[in-house]
């Protein structure tokens, strides 16, 4: 099984590639300058690398490029100038494909463009197999099964520790400010808007009374959950303070002289909880919790593992949502060894990953 990398060279994409050769996979790194291809191989402890070199505005080589592979990760963001680029070749060399994105308009962009083209290709083209969009997408379909039709899902990033972020998401971040600044896509009675209110400012965190701020944030899986979800209402949250955090402006000029991302040592302290809270039409509740270390590890573990998933068992061709080409509860328990933890709740009811 191999699968070409693109993006090799960069934070996000060297750690896909060591998950991807800790799992026997083969690999082909693709990037637009050799010498840090190279350099993205030794760091791997990779011998003899399969290196080519295809920058993003070259379509025939990206198209040979993944011609030599079973199926393509994208790590190379910020994904809104170059993804479209990426995808439009994979498509080409009849290739899966699936990115680490999680620039909410780009996600939306590829389900509303490649869809006919993938499906006539007969690949499947997955966006945002990150730490957060995956599971959350997942747990999604599985609260829906427990309840039938939903008036609303929230769904709440909380994330501490970690070293801060790499220069890869930095750029993501000034390539989507004025998303991050409106608060992101609100999915609403059929359709993706923007400046709906928040139905929720606090959440109750799992295990404690305590109540914790939230604001609007441009999530991933308010794209995805409504292409499998029957629901009215869909709406991405984040802790108050990152949400304002993140909705600075940054200088671009400065992130080059940043640290690539955080170490290894400084990922290790890192602990995120996503919370996916539905309710029926009916008023019946339900939550979905999905706890973890390390958002940077975890989401090389879910592309390798979605990308893998691809080739060995297939899914139907085009752009598809994670619980629309996995079965959700066999994908979160391969997460278990990888010490992320789910539970889906409906009152006194529990079903548990642990």
């Amino acid at each position: 099984m191999k699968i070409a990398v693109y993006g090799a060279s960069g934070y996000q994409g060297k750690l896909v590639l060591a998950e991807a050769i800790r799992r026997g996979l083969t690999v082909v790194l693709v990037g637009r300058d050799a010498v840090r291809l190279q350099h993205a191989a030794a760091a791997v402890d990779l011998s003899s690398p399969d290196v080519r070199v295809a920058p993003v505005d070259d379509h025939d080589a990206l198209v040979a490029a993944f011609g030599t592979a079973d199926a393509v990760v994208n790590c190379a963001g910020p994904f809104a100038p170059t993804g479209a680029a990426v995808v439009r070749a994979a498509i080409a060399a009849s290739r899966h494909y699936v990115d680490t994105a999680g620039e909410q308009p780009y996600i939306k962009a590829i389900f509303d463009t490649f869809g006919v083209q993938a499906q006539a290709a007969g690949v499947t083209v997955l966006p945002a197999a990150n730490d957060a969009c995956v599971p959350g997408d997942l747990i999604a379909a599985l609260l829906a099964e427990r309840l039938g039709p939903l008036e609303e899902i929230s769904s709440i990033h909380l994330i501490a520790g970690g070293g801060g972020p790499s220069r890869g998401s930095l750029r993501s971040v000034v390539e989507s400010i004025d998303i991050i600044m409106v608060g992101g896509l609100v999915y609403h009675d059929g359709d993706w808007r923007v400046g709906l209110p928040p139905r929720k400012t606090s959440i109750i965190l799992p295990r404690s009374a305590q109540a914790v701020p939230v604001a609007k944030f441009p999530l991933p899986e308010v794209v995805t959950i409504p292409h499998h979800v029957q629901v009215r209402h869909v709406e991405g949250l984040a802790e108050a303070a990152l949400a304002a955090r993140l909705s600075v402006p940054i200088d671009p000029s400065i992130i080059s002289g940043l640290p690539e991302g955080p170490a290894e040592q400084a990922r290790a302290t890192q602990r995120f909880t996503y919370l996916i809270d539905a309710v029926a039409l009916d008023g019946r509740r339900a939550r979905g919790v999905v706890e973890g270390p390390d958002t940077y590890g975890t989401t090389a573990v879910i592309a390798v593992e979605s990308v893998r998933r691809l080739i060995a068992d297939s899914a139907k061709p085009g752009v598809l949502a994670p619980a629309q080409a996995y079965d959700p509860a066999a994908f979160l328990h391969s997460l278990l060894p990888h010490n992320v933890r789910w539970t889906v709740q409906e009152g006194e009811e529990h079903t548990a990953g642990n």
